[in-house]
């Protein structure tokens, strides 16, 4: 159906004939040398009929450009039929450790080592992109916690954020509590029974506000189901002047901690020591149930409102086309030339 937006813009259609109705004209100078011509004195009816029509013919078309401006103005819409948008799913919220001890190299990718933000990216990259229906959130945290990508359907858009993200943006500590309360404050308003919060870390919380074991509480009483991911190497060799040793790269791991804010959200704790660990942990996770939410239903909107202006654009060149002098000079002259009387008198001489 046709619809407009700004219906009220309409009201200023009486606005010129106010403004000539109750504003005095500027006052004319008469012409100090009136010069007869034929048309003048011609008092045929379809000369009168003539000037009545270029007297009254600018007026008409101003007033139409007047009116489609302000239609142009008022935002017409074509509003279509209701569609419904695909909305089925969880809102997943991805919280993801930028802290120093990320670029610790002990993940082996294409048989090259790598930091782990560089296994996390490819792994999660794949994951957002496999989770279609669902709502997805990205929350980086150093020593503090920031939202780096609200939850939306554009999985692609959130996995080149992902991507775009470096070590240390966030701080150098872990703040895991803060990351799990800015969680809680971005998934209380979905519906309670499809909140999920994946948070990944390789250590322990070092900073913020909060404590992890009290925000854990806090996103149970809101129903918000949370799984954390320990990540990082348990053994790797490390070459030294002394010769080769082995160390455990993952020593500062809070493994406690983290299985005691799954089991205190009724969400699970899961270990990823290599990246394929990883990717199985995130195969896990793809088997989630999806919860079914309401359809949301959309109507297609289409603007209009370049079909009045470009009329009223068009009005206006022909309205200053037939105001130039030039041309009322050569009307004028046609008319003359083609008047019975004009070629009686060229006949009498």
């Amino acid at each position: 159906m046709l619809t407009v937006e700004w219906p009220w813009l309409l009201l200023l259609l009486p606005l010129p004939w106010l403004i000539q109705r109750f504003i005095p004209p500027a006052p004319r100078q008469e012409a100090a040398l009136m010069v007869p011509f034929f048309d003048a004195i011609d008092n045929s009816k379809a000369a009168e009929s003539k000037r009545l029509v270029r007297r009254r013919l600018p007026g008409v078309i101003l007033w139409l450009i007047w009116i489609l401006v302000l239609v142009a103005a008022s935002r017409p819409l074509w509003v279509g039929e209701p569609v419904p948008l695909a909305s089925s799913g969880r809102d997943l919220m991805l919280a993801v450790d930028l802290s120093g001890s990320m670029k610790e190299e002990d993940m082996e990718l294409d048989g090259v080592l790598v930091n782990r933000l560089t296994a996390v990216k490819k792994v999660l990259g794949e994951f957002a992109e496999r989770r279609q229906g669902d709502r997805l959130g990205l929350i980086l945290f150093g020593s503090q916690a920031y939202l780096h990508t609200p939850l939306t359907f554009d999985h692609k858009t959130l996995a080149l954020l992902l991507d775009e993200a470096q070590i240390g943006f966030a701080g150098e500590e872990t703040a895991i509590g803060d990351a799990i309360g800015l969680s809680i404050k971005r998934l209380q308003e979905r519906p309670a029974e499809s909140r999920v919060l994946v948070l990944l870390t390789d250590g322990a919380n070092t900073a913020g506000r909060v404590e992890p074991i009290e925000a854990a509480k806090m996103a149970a009483q809101e129903n918000i189901r949370i799984y954390t991911l320990g990540f990082g190497a348990e053994e790797m060799l490390v070459r030294s002047f002394f010769g080769t040793r082995r160390i455990n790269p993952s020593a500062d791991l809070d493994e406690a901690s983290l299985q005691s804010i799954a089991e205190t959200t009724s969400g699970r704790y899961f270990r990823a020591r290599d990246i394929k660990e990883l990717e199985n942990i995130y195969q896990t996770l793809d088997r989630l149930e999806p919860v079914p939410q309401a359809d949301e239903m959309i109507r297609p909107q289409q603007t209009l409102f370049h079909w009045p202006l470009g009329v009223a654009f068009i009005l206006s060149l022909f309205w200053g086309v037939i105001r130039l002098p030039a041309l009322g000079f050569l009307n004028n002259s046609l008319d003359r030339a083609y008047r019975p009387e004009s070629r009686e008198s060229e006949e009498g001489i």
